[in-house]
């Protein structure tokens, strides 16, 4: 959308504010959803609102700043950050931004070491191998994550068309509808999962990074919640919880691999279901070295996200953050164009 009212529409600061305390009321629910998703559009509208204010033009560029500070700072993953805005959001990169992505990533870098201290998000795990040895399990992961990530997105994009039309019959009825079973959902998920299905995901994956065994029915849980929570319509992101499956996905291999550290396993999960879900795979190997600060682990994650996204693309070719902003685009057209036929004159009709 290149017209300045969509924009405005899209990225205003009173959308911002909403965002944010939805997002934080849907944590406190037990939603099974991250905060790195509205950190990308907090993050733009913040930067589009700063260059109208201060009249700077570069509307796109500063858009796609904003996007990759809000991963940084969501993650303390400085590289992940400006991998995405190339990779997922800008697609077609400019070179002219780079100077302008790679400043407001460092300042977003810098706001989150000042008020949260330099940390790695999944801890240090030092789970690297020789890379002969752990090419069942790379595989294994990469194939096993493409297939979940790719059902994931078909099931996203299915839903979402069928939940619009449904609530569009009915709206009010509907909508209360469609959020009362999402809701029933997630928490009987929760009550079967004594909690481990509720919110982000993160104690989850960092455990079994750590050598905690989860359990095998947790990654079918935790998708299942995701899924529901993503169309229920509430604001939040797919990271998080999708590297929380991976890490089940993966903990759910590791008995298969008895040879190799279990941490390996559970990441390289993390790797294939990701990239299976988002379909960005430099994205998805960067973001988990970074948060595991693990670089002895750079080939093989590399590896299960690239087999994760071919797999992945073989089962769902239409990618998932694209296709919904289209569906997304399409609809808003449709909304704002006028009634051709109220148009016509009546001996017409």
């Amino acid at each position: 959308m290149r017209d300045p009212v969509g924009r405005n529409r899209l990225l205003s600061l009173k959308l911002t504010a909403g965002k944010i305390l939805l997002t934080l009321f849907g944590l406190a629910c037990g939603a099974s959803i991250g905060r790195e998703g509205p950190t990308v559009q907090v993050g733009a509208s913040i930067m589009l609102q700063a260059a109208r204010l201060g009249g700077m033009g570069r509307e796109r560029g500063l858009i796609l700043a904003g996007s990759a500070a809000g991963v940084a700072a969501a993650f303390n993953t400085p590289l992940a950050g400006i991998v995405f805005a190339i990779e997922e959001m800008g697609r077609s990169y400019e070179h002219r931004t780079n100077g302008l992505i790679l400043s407001t990533v460092i300042l977003a870098g810098i706001a989150s070491v000042a008020l949260l201290g330099n940390y790695s998000y999944f801890g240090v795990t030092n789970a690297g191998i020789d890379m002969l040895r752990a090419w069942p399990a790379v595989l294994a992961c990469g194939i096993g994550g493409g297939i979940g990530g790719a059902c994931f997105s078909r099931i996203v994009l299915a839903g979402t068309k069928w939940i619009r039309a449904f609530v569009l019959r009915r709206p009010n009825r509907n909508t209360m509808l469609v959020a009362a079973l999402a809701g029933l959902v997630v928490a009987v998920l929760g009550i079967a999962s004594h909690g481990a299905t509720y919110g982000t995901g993160y104690e989850q994956a960092r455990g079994a990074l750590e050598g905690l065994p989860l359990d095998w029915t947790y990654a079918p849980m935790k998708l299942l919640a995701t899924l529901v929570s993503t169309l229920s319509g509430i604001p939040g992101g797919i990271f998080a919880p999708s590297l929380s499956v991976g890490a089940g996905l993966g903990g759910a291999l590791v008995p298969f691999f008895p040879a190799i550290p279990a941490g390996v396993v559970v990441v390289l999960g993390m790797a294939g279901y990701f990239s299976g879900v988002v379909q960005a795979p430099i994205t998805a190997f960067v973001i988990i070295v970074e948060m595991t600060a693990d670089h002895d682990m750079v080939i093989p994650l590399m590896v299960a996200s690239v087999i994760g996204f071919g797999t992945s693309r073989l089962i769902s070719p239409q990618p998932l953050y694209h296709t919904l902003a289209e569906h997304f685009i399409e609809t808003a057209r449709a909304a704002s164009a006028p009634d051709t036929e109220a148009e016509q004159p009546e001996e017409d009709l």
